[in-house]
This record gives C-alpha cells, sequence and structure tokens, in this order.
C-alpha cells in the first residue's frame, strides 16, 4: 500500500531555490543535506518538497511540475503576489472542474495550485 509521494525538483543554485521556497512561496525547512547543501527538504501542511543540486540530479533543472491542493486558491494567489513569486496566470475556472494558477520557482519548475470548483 502507498502512503504518500515527494516531489523532487532539480535546481541550479539550493540555496536561491531554498531562499525563494520560503520567502516566496512559504515552505519550511524539513531538512538539509551536504556540505555545501546538495539536497533540501521542504514541507508545507501535509505537501513535501525535495530540490537537489544539478550537480547530482539525473536530469536538469526547470522540467518538473507538480500541482498542489489547497483550501482557497484566490486567497494564496494574492498572498504570492505579494510575496513576489513568479506568477504565470491568475486563478481561472477550468472545464476539468479545479479552479487554478501556476507558479515557477527560479529554474522554471512549475508549480500548480488547485482547489476543486464549488469547494471555497
Amino acid at each position: 500500500m502507498m502512503r504518500g509521494s515527494t516531489t523532487i525538483f532539480t535546481v541550479k543554485d539550493v540555496a536561491a531555490s531554498l531562499a525563494y521556497y520560503r520567502e516566496c512561496v512559504g515552505f519550511d525547512v524539513a531538512f538539509e543535506y551536504g556540505t555545501p547543501t546538495a539536497y533540501v527538504g521542504l514541507c508545507s501542511g501535509e505537501v513535501a518538497l525535495h530540490l537537489i543540486a544539478a550537480a547530482r540530479a539525473p536530469r536538469p533543472p526547470g522540467h518538473g511540475a507538480v500541482s498542489i491542493y489547497v483550501d482557497d486558491v484566490d486567497t494564496l494567489h494574492a498572498d504570492l503576489v505579494k510575496s513576489g513569486a513568479k506568477i504565470l496566470n491568475a486563478p481561472k475556472d477550468q472545464d476539468y472542474g479545479l479552479r487554478d494558477f501556476a507558479i515557477a520557482d527560479i529554474d522554471g519548475n512549475m508549480i500548480f495550485f488547485a482547489m476543486e470548483l464549488g469547494k471555497s
């Protein structure tokens, strides 16, 4: 039985990416590995996201994407705009039953934030 998963993004600069995810997106650091840091675990609520330095990764930076489900897409969007996150699009009701928007990190990895329509 599966019990969870973690998305891993390859990044060019772990320290810069860590600062972005903490300051702009609101993640907390769960752990850091290496000197200098080559791998870091981040968390926000029940969501885990790991970052790995490009020198140790099997693929180049900027090729990842994840969708994170939230309670209130519009409030989160407003908070992320204020924090300086790189917003790719405004929240929109989609024909697949979600209201969502996307941001990009400093390497181009995409994070979609979504909620089911009718759940606000």
